[in-house]
């Protein structure tokens, strides 16, 4: 039987060792916890999610949806957990969260091709074939090592944010509302409506409130994809009211008018017990984030059970290192997958660990490696991670602004999503056919 080694059990590590197993593979996979955490772990569970449950959009006609279905046809690990764990959220995919780690961590655990060994990798191993999954929060020691593998100018890091959570009962339900935008899907969303005046005093403290020391860090860039919510507000009044504080479609029942602006929650598991505050990834002192929270209607009383945290993520400059299947340029042996490529969510995460896994295993059992074109969400994203600009290189969504577009013009945003998928679904299904899956 042929062996692989995987680095890190998050959703990439958890999916490519997932992949690799199911195809034969021996595949020894280390993680470092429960002995050492980051600042954003706190469960000892494979596959946490320490940002926010949700997954994104659910249809096929946005890119994420797409990239999921495509997963699903590859028998992802991540979206068979996710399924099965999912909670209501209106047209997104949401899941519970601890439910959803615990999935992940019995299959991995149970599977009789994947051993598990508790152990942080400090360095580089030397051993091939080898697929490093360690995540946007790899460890100093490790990324020192990669760093020096890969030279000086090829690591990048940014800060990434997560947000608050609360508990429903302390919600005051008298002053917010269940409604999804516009009347989408079901009304998963409680919403908390600000008049002008509420806004402008939140504001006020939200972006003169104290924020937490960076410890051990090298620089304070923001990252554009999770910005803190109290970067956000300093960059204009209306900011946030064209962000996650947007009031369209979503109107107040009670008084039958537009709120001048609308904080929503989350539903953050299956019980509805807990709800996470969208958009509010911050690093706020928690004393600060309890008292500026405080000021939206609704959240007076609120309990926190998390507040939010500030945690670094590390990612390779990968075009001119990688290639599209995310394997390293010069060492074909040797995966990256999550995060540290330059992907950027949950779902883009877990996809370049099937796709780093899917085709080292093709490579270990003889099997033609499968190519992913760029009109498939797969595709796009190792290209785009591969192939971008090394200049200014940011990670990146799965969004159809890196997916060719259809030879004919089709006018509504829905229905020309709903064509690139049947495209791109068409090309997938051959794919699988060809690897004899179902």
């Amino acid at each position: 039987m042929s062996k692989a080694i995987v680095c890190g059990a998050g959703l990439a590590g958890c999916e490519a060792a997932y992949q690799l197993a199911e195809r034969g593979i021996s595949v020894t996979l280390f993680e470092m916890k429960p002995q050492k955490k980051t600042p954003a772990h706190k469960s000892e569970s494979f596959g946490e999610l320490v940002c926010s449950n949700s997954l994104r959009a659910a249809g096929v006609e946005n890119a994420v949806g797409l990239l999921k279905e495509e997963m699903r046809r590859f028998g992802s690990l991540i979206m068979q957990a996710a399924d099965a764990n999912r909670v209501e959220a209106g047209g997104a995919l949401a899941v519970d969260r601890e439910r959803f780690s615990a999935y992940i961590t019995d299959k991995i655990r149970a599977h009789p091709n994947i051993t598990v060994v508790e152990k942080e990798v400090r360095t580089l191993p030397k051993e091939r074939p080898l697929i490093v999954a360690t995540g946007p929060l790899t460890s100093d020691s490790l990324a020192a090592s990669l760093q020096e593998y890969f030279g000086n100018d090829a690591f990048l890091g940014f800060f990434d944010a997560a947000a608050p959570i609360v508990t429903f009962e302390s919600i005051d339900m008298s002053k917010a509302y269940f409604k999804s935008r516009y009347d989408k899907g079901s009304a998963d969303y409680i919403n908390c409506p600000m008049s002008e005046s509420e806004y402008r005093a939140f504001l006020d403290a939200l972006v003169t409130a104290e924020e937490a020391e960076i410890h051990g860090f090298e620089d304070a860039r923001v990252f554009e994809g999770c910005m803190p919510v109290e970067v956000m507000g300093r960059r204009g009044f209306d900011t946030l009211r064209y962000g996650p504080l947007k009031p369209v479609g979503l109107r107040d029942p009670k008084t039958g008018q537009t709120p001048f602006a609308v904080v929503q929650l989350r539903k953050d598991n299956r019980e509805g017990t807990l709800y996470n505050i969208v958009g509010f990834q911050t690093h706020l002192k928690f004393g600060e984030q309890k008292r500026v929270f405080s000021l939206i209607p609704g959240l007076e009383n609120a309990e926190f059970v998390r507040y939010g945290v500030m945690h670094r993520n590390t990612y390779i400059k990968s075009p001119g290192i990688l290639n599209p299947d995310y394997s390293v340029k010069g060492d074909e042996n040797l995966y990256f997958a999550g995060q540290m490529t330059g992907v950027e969510g949950y779902v883009e995460s877990a996809a370049s660990g099937l796709v780093a896994g899917l085709s080292l295993a093709c490579k270990l059992n003889g099997l033609k490696v499968p190519s992913f074109p760029q009109i498939t969400a797969l595709g796009a994203l190792g290209i785009y991670v591969s192939s971008g600009s090394v200049g200014d290189f940011q990670p990146m969504n799965i969004n159809f602004g890196i997916i060719p577009p259809l030879e004919e013009r089709i006018k509504l945003k829905k229905e020309k999503g709903a064509a690139l998928a049947r495209r791109s679904l068409d090309y997938i299904d051959s794919i699988v056919n060809e690897l004899g899956e179902k």
